[in-house]
């Protein structure tokens, strides 16, 4: 009977010694055999200029933040006032050197700099905006804002009165002159009669320039202005002659409600959202990106006071279209500014043409100076 219970109580007291091992090595305060915490992804942006409340950085800064927003595990952080030249090599070196696994750079300027850096560090990721270079582990990304350059050209085309509009171009590169003209295609669309006068200012960002250049339309007689910059130059020009206009960038009404017509606008929240997510969870890969209003990287902003139901509807339709891809803006029959015929009825132009525009369509007022 002693034995038995010798027994017993030898049981139980070892299986009392197992159960304080096993709790002892499952609940150790020893720090280091802790569960290691989850490594933040470093992400980083390269701006043009310091984010400010308008144009082309604060919009990038809009998305930046509605990223971080978003994600967990990310610590994103940017660099300011970088020049878009051969110099930003240093600047993104310097992102690498600090652990940043992921660079946005956001210039076509930082095109080559961003190669440069992402050839030699081929297991960091890069990401440059408007530029057409891709490696393995660098992709380049852009939107479709013709489109709602097409849409904004539309509200232009029904508000003018003297059928004369100006636009502020900024460099005479495809891109800009891709707005121009598919503002133009826009406003000729709805109001044939109208033409669409063009200024260089040779700028980003000058609003003494700008400013100046939008006066010396509106001295020729226009009563509707826009621009490809990121200053309100062009806007307050028009609000003090009374004469309506059309922002560029981010969103412009607030700053004239009752004669800023509509914004294009860049919507860069999701692209960077699903971007940096996909770094994350190791889905990313390389690509060449025009995102379009289906997307919803491009739009239009706030309509102003003044501009009609009927013409807010119109547009709505138009973008339904667009989004629905029933058509596009440089659809044939499209005339070159000289009247020639460009593209035919029922063809369309592709997109390595749209990407390389460097003449006007009909209807524009103006030159694309020599290189």
């Amino acid at each position: 009977m002693k034995a038995a219970i010798s027994s017993t109580r030898c049981s139980v007291f070892l299986l009392a010694l197992l159960t304080a091992a096993a709790l002892t090595l499952g609940c150790s305060d020893d720090p280091e055999k802790k569960d290691p915490p989850t490594e933040k992804l470093k992400v980083a942006f390269v701006y043009l200029t310091t984010p400010g409340d308008v144009g082309w950085t604060y919009a990038h800064e809009l998305g930046r933040k509605e990223a971080e927003a978003a994600l967990e595990d990310v610590e994103i952080t940017y660099k300011e006032n970088i020049v878009d030249d051969a110099s930003s090599e240093a600047v993104i070196e310097q992102l690498v050197s600090e652990g940043n696994r992921l660079i946005f750079t956001t210039s076509w300027g930082y095109r080559d700099p961003t190669f440069n850096v992402a050839a030699k560090h081929p297991e960091f990721l890069f990401e440059n905006c408007s530029g057409d270079k891709t490696a393995t582990n660098m992709s380049s990304y852009f939107g479709r804002m013709y489109q709602a350059r097409y849409l904004s050209g539309i509200v232009a085309g029904r508000m003018t009165t003297a059928n004369k509009i100006g636009y502020v171009g900024a460099f005479p590169i495809p891109e800009v002159i891709r707005g121009i003209n598919a503002f133009t295609v826009g406003v000729r669309s709805v109001n044939p009669e109208a033409t669409v006068h063009v200024k260089w200012s040779n700028t980003w960002y000058d609003p003494g320039v700008e400013g100046a250049m939008a006066k010396a339309l509106l001295d020729e007689g226009v009563d509707v202005v826009t621009q490809h910059q990121d200053s309100t130059a062009t806007v307050m020009a028009a609000k003090e002659r009374g004469a309506y206009a059309i922002g560029y960038n981010s969103d412009m009404a607030a700053f004239a409600p009752d004669t800023v017509l509509t914004t294009p606008i860049w919507k860069w929240g999701p692209y960077y959202t699903q971007r940096i997510k996909a770094a994350q969870d190791g889905t990313w890969k390389s690509q060449a990106y025009w995102g379009s209003l289906a997307d919803g990287v491009v739009d239009l902003g706030t309509w102003g006071t003044k501009v009609p139901q009927a013409v807010k509807d119109e547009v709505a339709e138009k973008r339904s279209g667009l989004v629905a891809g029933t058509f596009d803006v440089f659809d044939g029959p499209l005339k070159k500014q000289d009247g020639t015929l460009w593209v035919d009825d029922g063809a369309k132009m592709t997109d390595a043409q749209m990407l390389s525009l460097m003449e006007f369509v009909e209807g524009v007022v103006g030159e694309v100076p020599a290189e």
